[in-house]
Order: structure tokens, then sequence, then C-alpha cells
């Protein structure tokens, strides 16, 4: 059973006795999404929408692809239109990114916008605040980590009851990596051994953490194998008909030996999710 003890090897499932299909209107809630056209964002819409929530996806552009959810549009550098996003709702799922590898810049992006969300929601009376995170941030050496964390940080101290949910990266990762660096027949891919899991029950387990109520630190989730993400690419390149040559480079210092350690993926205390890599990246080549 997946507990706030952490157990060891718990799989993603749904709350014990909620029946995820049969969400009454007694028993649905007004969830907000900030991030709602991110990855992570987009699969916890679909979730909430599939058991029957209302769901507002917010964004700067204030559209969203999800048949059901409705589109808010924001401004987290400002605060501009959270007070109508935030109207009436019960809880908020904060999957909002910051594309910096700067400390200074993702700190204060990342900080800045949950301080001016949070203030928003305890005006609002909003009862639940969910965040996503990172497995594995503690004291990282990582400059994008540490500014997660103080993200964390900044959740704890906000005045509205919390679930921190922590999760690996997920099986675009490598992907995502691979496109940003392609340099002609090359892809140069740090060395880095993770857990990777699904987006798609990232957003289950995001989807649970509303229905569950706030709980603080949530299990950790992450995938149900070790990989290396210069094996990812590489696969991930293949299934999409992509001819490259991937190099696994040794980053070096305390960075390139974090992520060289498997320690991104997670201590195998907490939920384990279901849907390997083979199996993710054998859809991606059905559908190519």
């Amino acid at each position: 059973m997946c507990s706030s003890s952490r157990s060891r090897g718990c799989h993603v499932s749904a709350r014990p006795g909620v029946d995820r299909a049969t969400t009454s209107e007694e028993t649905a809630m007004d969830v907000l999404v900030v991030g709602g056209t991110g990855e992570a964002g987009r699969a916890a819409v679909r979730a909430l929408v599939a058991r029957g929530h209302t769901v507002r996806a917010l964004s700067r552009s204030g559209k969203t692809d999800v048949p059901g959810a409705i589109g808010y549009r924001a401004d987290l550098t400002t605060g501009d239109g959270l007070d109508q996003a935030l109207s009436n709702v019960d809880a908020v799922i904060d999957a909002f990114n910051v594309q910096s590898q700067s400390y200074a810049v993702a700190r204060a992006a990342f900080v800045g916008a949950t301080e001016r969300l949070l203030a928003a929601e305890r005006d609002a009376g909003v009862r639940h605040h969910v965040l996503l995170s990172i497995v594995a941030i503690d004291d990282s050496p990582y400059a994008y980590y540490r500014a997660k964390e103080a993200q964390e940080q900044a959740v704890v101290a906000g005045g509205v009851p919390y679930t921190i949910l922590r999760a690996t990266q997920f099986h675009e990762f490598a992907g995502q990596l691979a496109g940003r660096l392609k340099f002609g027949p090359f892809v140069l891919v740090p060395q880095f051994v993770t857990r990777p899991v699904a987006v798609s029950e990232v957003g289950e387990a995001l989807a649970d953490a509303v229905e569950a109520g706030s709980s603080g630190r949530a299990p950790d989730l992450f995938g149900p194998r070790v990989e290396r993400v210069s094996d990812m690419a590489r696969r991930t390149l293949k299934a999409h008909g992509t001819r490259a040559v991937v190099v696994p480079l040794p980053l070096p210092g305390k960075v390139g030996a974090m992520m060289r350690s498997g320690h991104a993926g997670g201590d195998g205390v907490g939920r384990e999710s279901h849907l390997t890599f083979d199996e993710w990246v054998r859809g991606e080549s059905a559908r190519a």
C-alpha cells in the first residue's frame, strides 16, 4: 500500500475505496492545473476530466486541447488573471516549469510564481495546493534542482494545505535532450542514469493527490526500471525514424557524478509506476 511512510516498491493505484470511473457530483471538485498545456499538466488535466472533475487548464495562451477542460489565461510573472482563474476552485495542481539552467533565474521564476500563486489561493479560499517536483533534489549540486527545492520550501511556508509529489524524469526526457543537443549527425547526451516514468502515470498520481487531500510530502514516484539516458535517446530517435549517432558525454564535477550515480532515480522507496520505457518507446514507434 502506498502511504506517507513511503513503503518500498509500491505500485501506483487509485486511493483505496475510490473508483476513478464513478466520481459523483458530491465528490467532484473544481481543480485548476497551472501549466495545464505542458506535458505533466496536460496529463493531469486528462486524468482529472476522466474522473469527472471540473478542470481548468491555466496557461499564458488560455487554451487547452483536452476535451472537457476549460482554458484559463493568467500570467504568473505578474499575477494578472489569477483571481478569475481561482474563483470557486477547490484545489490547484502546480506543474509550471521554467526553462533555465541558471540557479538565479530558475529560483526567481519558481519562487516568485509560487508565492504569487499561493497568495491568490489564500485570497480565494483554495483548500489544497499540489506541487509536482523532482526526485532526489535535496542538497543537489545541480542548479535547476536547487531552484526546485527552493520552490518546495515556498510551498511549505505558503499558508495553503499542500502535497508535494516528486517524480523521476519522464520517458520523453531523452528525446527532448536529443532534440536540443543534436549537432549534424551527432547527438551529445550526458551520461545520466535514472528510473524514468510515463507522464500519463504522473498525471494519474497528481489526480490521486488531489483526491486524497493535503498530505505534505507524498511518496516519490519512479519508473519500474533503471535506464541510461543515452540508451533512451538512441531508442527514441530510432522509433521516430531519425538517424543519428548518440555520443554519451561524462559531465565533469559534482553534477556529472550525480547524474552517473543513479541518484536521480531515487532510493527505491515510494511508488513504482507500471509502464516501462521499452513499452513506451514501442508505442512511439507504432505512432511514427
